[in-house]
This record gives C-alpha cells, structure tokens and sequence, in this order.
C-alpha cells in the first residue's frame, strides 16, 4: 500500500509530541496553548462522555491541562503517546469526579434522612417509613446471589460491571441476576400493595 505523503508544514506526529513534551518541561506556555488546540477537543469529549454533564467536562478539561503544566516531568512518551497520556489523565479525573458527585450526594441524602420530621410531614413520613420496611423484608427474601447484586448496584452505587468482578461473575450473569431479582421484588411489593 503506498503511504500517504504528510504536507510539509505538518511534522511526524511522534516528533511533534516530543517537542511538544521538551517545550512543555522547559515551561514554553505557548506548548500548552497547541497542545490544547491539538487535544482539547479530544479531552473534553472524553470528559463529557464519562460524566455525561458538560459543565463537569468543562472543568476536567480545564484541570487535565493544568495538571499536564504542572507535572510535565511526568510524561513519559516511552510509555504511550501523549494522546493516550491525556486519555488517562482524563479519565481518571472524569471517574474521580463522578465518585465523589455520588459520594456527596449519597451523604446529602443521608444527611435528609437525619433533619427533623415537620409536623405537617409526619404522615407522609410513617408511611415512607412503613414502606422502607415492606422493601426490606422483601429484600431479605430473595436468595442470596441475588440479593448481593441488587444491594450493590443499587444501595452501594456500583455498576453491574464492578458488582461482577467484585463478586468474581460474567458481567451478563449479574445483570440477569440484577433483573430476575427485581422482577421478584416487584412481585412482592405488589402483592402487599407498595408501588414504584
């Protein structure tokens, strides 16, 4: 197959991430200004896809770039490209940010839990509190395998995919689990009349 001829103002992608890298160590910001309109728009639809929020990718892509600034030293070309370097780096943030947005909202929750029932409120309370119950003894009945999964992806927030390795299981077998169990619970509290 012939190869493609590369214009002559375009450098070997290679090369040009090694310069690149050395400008971007010795502190050439105008390095980082074209390694942003290089990657930038890669970034932050990796970011976004991750996150599934742009104001969140936005933020990452900002904080990507200003982590590859300051740690420049770090990249090591030997390793991978600087496309997969950013990828990584990336990542890493976006799942970060991801946990800890999870994380903080699950203690919001638990902090909702623990303010003080208004009088007005006591009603709807009870008989939230009568259903919680019914959700529980309902849970407490399916086998345990089941059980496992729906406690993991739904009360611990960890996806099928995590809930599988951590219980050393194919993926799909926990998401068939997943639903045979939900199909169960939904059968239960329907004949004791909780609803969804």
């Amino acid at each position: 197959m012939p190869s493609v001829a590369r214009p002559a103002n375009q450098p070997d992608p290679a090369v040009w991430e090694r310069r690149t890298v050395a400008r971007l160590q010795a502190g050439d910001d105008a390095a980082l200004r074209e390694l942003f309109d290089q990657y930038g728009s890669f970034v932050f639809g990796l970011a976004q896809r991750v996150t599934a929020n742009r104001a969140l990718a936005e933020d990452i892509t900002q904080d990507v770039f200003v982590y590859v600034w300051t740690n420049s030293q770090r990249i090591d070309l030997g390793v991978g490209s600087l496309r997969s370097y950013l990828g990584v780096v990336t990542h890493r943030r976006a799942v970060d940010l991801v946990r800890s947005e999870e994380s903080r909202k699950s203690r919001e929750a638990r902090d909702a839990e623990k303010a003080p029932v208004v009088a007005s409120d006591i009603g709807e309370h009870t008989v939230a509190v009568a259903q919680a119950d019914m959700v529980r003894a309902a849970l407490e009945q399916l086998p345990e395998e089941q059980r496992q999964i729906v406690v993991m992806t739904y009360l611990d927030g960890c996806s099928y995919r995590e809930a599988a390795v951590a219980l050393g299981i194919p993926e799909g077998t926990a998401k068939s689990r997943g639903r045979l169990a939900l199909a169960k619970l939904a059968a239960s509290l329907s004949a004791i009349g909780v609803t969804a």
